[in-house]
């Protein structure tokens, strides 16, 4: 018996309760990992609530990704063995493949030995961010050198990783964030421009600062009533992509825009990369490669014990991070 996260019924973060639960040996392709820290993201927190594209079955585990020392593996794994240090590459299912627990059973092929420089902490918080943004911008935006792409909740871990990646790729990358509360720590990670769209209005500065090519490639993932002025400075051809969807309003379709524009605005979630073998390989190339090189390096925005799972879901929600929150075993 080890100790898991997992709740009973949907709640706020104090349906979370840590139990005594039973983890079996891995099977064939399987890799059963001491889990040392853990990557707390938004989506935990929407299953937690029912919200989420996925369904919990109770009592449900959850969680997505973690970082920690291979103890055992099933028959037909090869290149692990007991002893590696591993990050994991988030799972279609968290309920089948749940991380919050101090052991986590997950398939072999989404275990990665992550470069030895990296804390624990550190490569707790790689795969949801890094896959997202990269997927998003340069697997299907195909972001490039002179592109003008803009970040919304660009604070987030995600938003994080999308500024450093337009960056190693060379583009722009604007960030769209709340308040001028964390102006300076945007530009300082890497943000060329850095727009608070409560303070200022957001179309009018994306135009001023993108001229008249508009922002070919923007990343999402609140919508609502954002689509209106995010449209209306993208570029011709542009593509809007929303991985998300945070926001309690209904999210218009700038019908005359898009049509005027010829604009490409889509669905996107990770999985469409972590399901792909070849994609996905690529993927984690281009990004243990920025890893390797410093030019990618996770921002931790708080870490906290296992104990405080649920404080931990509480400071997600409360927008007031910067970066990733960390759970440390």
């Amino acid at each position: 018996m080890t100790r898991a996260v997992r709740f009973h019924e949907h709640g706020g973060p104090e349906v979370l309760c840590i139990e005594q639960v039973d983890i079996p040996k891995p099977g064939r392709g399987e890799v059963r990992i001491r889990v040392k820290a853990l990557g707390i993201n938004r989506a935990e927190t929407l299953l937690r609530e029912g919200r989420y594209i996925e369904q919990a079955i109770f009592p449900s585990g959850l969680g997505l990704e973690a970082a920690g020392i291979v103890e055992s593996v099933g028959e037909e794994v090869e290149g692990l063995e007991p002893g590696d240090a591993v990050s994991v590459v988030p799972p279609q299912s968290m309920v089948r493949w749940p991380a919050y627990g101090e052991l986590a059973l997950f398939p072999a092929e989404l275990i990665v030995k992550h470069p030895p420089v990296l804390a624990w902490e550190e490569a707790a918080a790689i795969w949801m961010q890094y896959l997202t943004a990269y997927g998003a911008l340069v697997d299907i935006a195909e972001l490039g050198k002179d592109d003008f792409v803009v970040v919304t909740a660009a604070s987030s871990s995600v938003g994080l990783a999308a500024i450093q990646i337009a960056n190693l790729v060379g583009a722009t990358p604007i960030a769209v964030t709340r308040t001028s509360a964390k102006r300076s720590a945007l530009s300082a990670a890497g943000a060329r421009h850095v727009i608070a769209m409560a303070e200022e209005d957001l179309a009018v500065r994306l135009k001023e600062i993108t001229g008249p090519r508009g922002a070919r490639v923007v990343l999402d993932p609140i919508g609502g009533p954002l689509f209106e002025p995010l449209t209306e400075a993208m570029a011709q051809g542009g593509i809007l992509l929303e991985y998300g969807g945070l926001s309690p309003e209904p999210t218009p379709f700038p019908l005359f825009t898009v049509l005027s524009k010829s604009l490409t605005l889509r669905g996107y979630l990770v999985h469409e990369i972590t399901t792909d073998r070849a994609r996905l390989q690529a993927a984690k190339t281009f990004i243990l490669n920025g890893l390797e090189s410093g030019v990618l390096r996770p921002v931790i925005a708080k870490v906290l014990p296992f104990e405080q799972i649920a404080e931990a879901h509480r400071f997600v929600e409360s927008n007031e991070q910067f970066g990733k929150v960390v759970v440390t075993l």
